[in-house]
């Protein structure tokens, strides 16, 4: 019997984890991806302003994954009924039971110009374009289109980065609808949008973009932005392979007869009949249903018993909250409570490490949480001639720094898996 992974983001790789401890040594595993890394892709923004930080978002999947068979390639296509993934190289995969979880694409909505000169922030040689572009100039102008958490958390970057540079830069955040990431609870979103004005950055409302050239925005209003790094994180679409399509799933994640779709690949409607937000928290927890659901039916049919299918789990997603990081500072709600300034950039880096450091990576874990914030790296600690317990510099922790413990991957059946509540809450993909 064959079982296969279809993608290793969030989703992929947690589900994948699950299915090497889950099946029988006998059923045969294959993850199928674009690369031979996972990507932390709710840091990529950190890459804008520290490019060192590209190493400890960029986890190799042959550290993280055990007995499962890695092949890396693009998927062209998928039939989800007959159990068959068509590579680009022409190769099929055949699978009896699969998870769908190829991720997003980025939606342009054919915006004349835009998806010829905007940079999305998807990959680290997004990160790295759009650096290059805004310290071309010592007089940087950064247009950024889409104001949920992905496009806060780089203009946030950019405005950071122009301070520590010393340049004389214009960040102007644009979003269509009338509300700072309007996906959000809206003392969530007010809290944003007041981190990002101490920025300095043009926080833009109820404005859309109507078309970009090479070196202007043009608004629906008629209004020209110059700009020297044009930024979109306006929106997803579908992978190419379901031709852009993300189809909708329900409870149970089933997709077709054989194929169960999570994260960004679907839009999923919950258990309790609400869409699910597009996000590393909810492609995680989502993933774990899917695993289960795949072991059932795999269970079922090595049973040879027939009858009628087991009864499968149900997704349903309440999140514990979310974080994002604006440049050094940070917005964090946790239930009806909102957060700023040392406790929101405290619980910012424990999702950020606790994610790393449940899928395996510890030592990137360490490097990103001292990052975040803004403690010596292992290099700067290794050969201090010793420190003080209080902190990982020798100086003792502020009471306000204490950090807020949030988990990321929590299986109360399995006690040797890191614990978790969704993970990387800070990342969620307009």
């Amino acid at each position: 019997m064959h079982v296969a992974v279809l993608g290793a983001g969030y989703a992929g790789l947690a589900a994948a984890r699950r299915l090497e401890r889950s099946l029988p040594q006998e059923v045969d595993l294959v993850v199928v991806n674009d690369s031979p890394d996972h990507l932390v892709q709710h840091e990529i923004h950190r890459v804008v302003r520290r490019p060192s930080l590209a190493e400890d978002v960029t986890i190799p999947l042959a550290d993280v994954l055990g007995r499962a068979e890695l092949v890396e390639d693009e998927i062209e296509s998928v039939d989800p009924d007959a159990g068959v993934a068509t590579l680009v190289s022409g190769d099929p995969v055949e699978f009896d039971y699969g998870v769908l979880a190829l991720g997003a694409t980025t939606a342009f909505y054919d915006l004349p110009g835009v998806g010829e000169h905007a940079i999305p922030l998807k990959r680290l040689d997004d990160a790295r374009r759009i650096r290059e572009a805004f310290l071309a100039s010592n007089s940087p102008r950064a247009v950024v289109g889409g104001a949920g958490l992905s496009g806060v958390q780089v203009a946030g970057e950019l405005a950071a980065l122009a301070e520590e540079e010393g340049l004389d830069a214009t960040v102007t955040l644009l979003e269509q609808l009338e509300e700072i990431a309007p996906n959000f609870d809206r003392r969530f979103g007010d809290a944003v949008r007041s981190e990002l004005e101490a920025y300095g950055i043009d926080v833009r409302t109820g404005t859309a973009v109507a078309s970009a050239t090479a070196d202007a925005v043009e608004l629906d209003s008629g209004e020209e932005l110059p700009y020297d790094a044009f930024v979109w994180t306006g929106g997803i679409a579908g992978s190419e392979a379901t031709g852009g399509d993300r189809p909708v799933v329900r409870a149970d994640l089933r997709l077709g007869e054989r194929t169960f779709a999570v994260g960004d690949a679907a839009r999923i409607v919950d258990a309790s009949g609400e869409a699910v937000p597009a996000s590393a928290q909810s492609a995680v927890r989502a993933a774990r249903v899917a695993a289960a659901n795949v072991g059932r039916l795999v269970e079922h049919e090595r049973s040879g018993e027939g009858g009628f299918r087991p009864r499968l789990e149900t997704f349903d997603f309440d999140s514990p909250g979310w974080v994002v990081s604006v440049g050094d500072g940070a917005v964090a709600q946790l239930g009806p409570t909102v957060l700023r300034g040392a406790a929101a950039r405290a619980a910012k880096a424990s999702i950020g490490g606790a994610y790393l450091g449940s899928v395996g990576a510890v030592s990137r874990a360490t490097d990103l949480v001292r990052e975040e914030l803004g403690w010596p790296t292992s290099e700067d600690v290794e050969g201090s001639g010793g420190r003080d317990p209080d902190g990982p510099d020798g100086t003792e922790v502020p009471e306000d720094q204490d950090p807020i413990r949030i988990n990321v991957d929590e299986d109360p059946e399995d006690p040797n898996e890191s614990g978790s509540n969704g993970g990387a809450a800070g990342d969620e993909r307009e």
